[in-house]
């Protein structure tokens, strides 16, 4: 194994004498997961605001649309289903690495496949190679971030997911831009390629190992074997925390499927300015994640995360019954709100236990991916039926169960953030814990 792999970079770490990493070091760690973050929000929602676009490229009703987005689901399960192992046996690193220079490459591949071939076959086969390393890097990073959160002892993934949220915003108003000035989508999603994996380049070499050289640092799950991490599925409270993850999943994953979608041929809106609407949905959701960080500090993740599922809720009852445009937007930033924070909260509970985070992010990331694999054709396919603002309503469902169940994700009496001694001497020039 060479020592650029996290094993050896934990053992260079160790024999350098930087056991415990500085705090620059640690800053510079958690600045580069915050680049990471971004940049996974940039490539999907570049694509997403696009999705009107593919669908007259390609001449397909509502349902193949879903049908097409279905491919990022199946690529994205894929992928879920091999992290845990992946991120246990190479470290989250590594897998940040890889996964990160295929992901635009895949969507590379589809945009292709859309605008130089109108190839159904061609494009969908992107979306699955993109799903697959969006999914694995999925887990990666937040098993990256929550070690980070650990050793820098303050709550901090909600912020994570605020820069995914960002990138969102980010790669939403260069699609409205690209849609503005009717650039090909090749061109489009080939430049933005570029520049994802020349932001990745840079911002990998800050990533530390996930024991961040700590004494406390955890033993790593490769060496348990499958049957270990297998054993997280019969864990009650990581089912439930999924199920959280799933709604919420569900009620962020069809607003970045559809919402640009409904805006243009349900309130019938010219297709920038369904870009636009997407681009206030995500800029909502990370206002809401920023904020949540002093939300969840004062109130516990259970009171704020049923808060969360109601916002959602009444905003797409909004968005969904009201046929003024802009009053349907108002609805658009309540569920963005809502949307907010049941992805990062249910990540930080399931990596609660440091010693079992690769394994339980994994489970609960794929509890929350089936959002993904079942939303796009579901909702596809109801609003062929029904028309596509009533096929959101299926959302409202998924919202009252990750509500239903929200107790799952309560802080556990000793959690490794708030402990009074999990951190050795030099944690106090770090700060305080804010718990």
């Amino acid at each position: 194994m060479s020592s650029t792999t996290p094993a050896g970079a934990d053992n260079e770490l160790r024999s350098s004498g930087a056991a415990h990493p500085s705090r620059a070091q640690l800053t510079a760690w958690r600045n580069a997961l915050f680049v990471i973050f971004a940049l996974c929000g940039i490539g999907l929602a570049s694509w997403a605001a696009r999705i009107p676009a593919v669908g007259i490229a390609l001449q397909l009703n509502t349902a193949q649309v879903g049908i097409l987005l279905f491919g990022i689901a199946v690529g994205s399960i894929v992928g879920l289903i091999a992290s845990g192992h992946l991120v246990a046996t190479f470290g989250a690193k590594a897998v940040i690495l890889l996964t990160l220079l295929i992901g635009p490459i895949g969507l590379v591949v589809a945009a292709v496949g859309v605008s130089v071939f109108a190839s159904f076959p061609l494009s969908i086969a992107g979306l699955i190679i993109f799903g697959a390393a969006t999914g694995t890097c999925d887990v990666a990073m937040n098993v990256s971030g929550a070690a980070n959160e650990r050793a820098i002892g303050r709550t901090i993934m909600p912020i994570y997911h605020a820069f995914f949220s960002a990138g969102t915003i980010v790669g939403a108003g260069l699609g409205a831009l690209a849609e503005a000035m009717h650039i090909p989508l090749a061109i489009h999603i080939g430049a933005l390629a570029i520049l994802l994996i020349a932001l990745l380049v840079w911002s990998i070499r800050y990533l530390l190992p996930e024991g961040g050289g700590t004494d406390h640092a955890v033993k790593p799950e490769g060496s348990d074997g499958w049957r270990t991490r297998l054993a997280t599925w019969r864990d009650p409270r990581t089912l439930l925390i999924g199920l959280i993850v799933l709604g919420m999943a569900f009620t962020e994953g069809s607003a970045n499927d559809w919402l640009s979608y409904a805006m243009v041929h349900g309130h019938h809106t010219d297709r920038p300015t369904g870009a636009v609407v997407f681009g206030v949905f995500v800029t909502a959701m990370t206002i809401g994640r920023l904020s949540g960080v002093k939300l969840l500090d004062r109130f516990g993740r259970v009171p704020v995360l049923r808060g969360s599922a109601a916002l959602a809720a009444v905003g797409l009852l909004i968005l969904i019954f009201v046929p003024i445009v802009w009053v349907a937007v108002v609805g658009v930033v309540l569920w963005g709100l809502g949307a907010s924070l049941g992805f990062p909260v249910g990540m930080s509970a399931a990596a609660d236990d440091p010693r079992k985070a690769a394994a339980r992010v994994s489970a609960v990331a794929t509890i929350g991916y089936v959002a993904f694999l079942v939303g796009p054709p579901v909702i596809g396919f109801l609003g062929n039926q029904f028309g596509i603002l009533n096929g959101l309503l299926l959302v409202l469902v998924l919202v009252a169960l990750a509500g239903s169940v929200s107790f799952a994700a309560r802080e556990p009496v000793s959690a490794p953030a708030t402990a009074p001694t999990p951190l050795p001497a030099p944690a106090p020039p770090t700060g305080p814990t804010g718990r």
